[in-house]
């Protein structure tokens, strides 16, 4: 089992204070299926009202990894900075 989402969870609320007072309010597994995907994000957004919501594995090259596709049919914005700054903290 991955520990990446223990781990990004450590570090949001060892970090909380930096980040506004951000703190990890709800996790989810899902399977790696498009619409499946997109049916929790949106549900987090729209219905739980999250400010922030990260996505961890299903990242990869092979053809099941479709998170990034997912997660991209729905964002209205993308935050590059973010991607830099967790890919320094993941690398420490």
């Amino acid at each position: 089992m991955s520990q990446d989402g223990p781990r990004a969870i450590s570090v949001v609320n060892s970090s909380s204070e930096k980040l506004g007072g951000a703190r990890v309010v709800a996790t989810a597994v899902v399977p790696d299926d498009l619409s499946k995907i997109k049916e929790i994000l949106q549900k987090m957004s729209d219905v739980d009202r999250m400010d922030l919501i990260l996505t961890l594995s299903g990242t990869g090259f092979t053809p099941r990894d479709v998170t990034p596709e997912a997660t991209k049919e729905l964002i209205e914005k993308e935050t590059p900075g973010l991607l830099y700054v967790m890919m320094q903290e993941i690398l420490k």
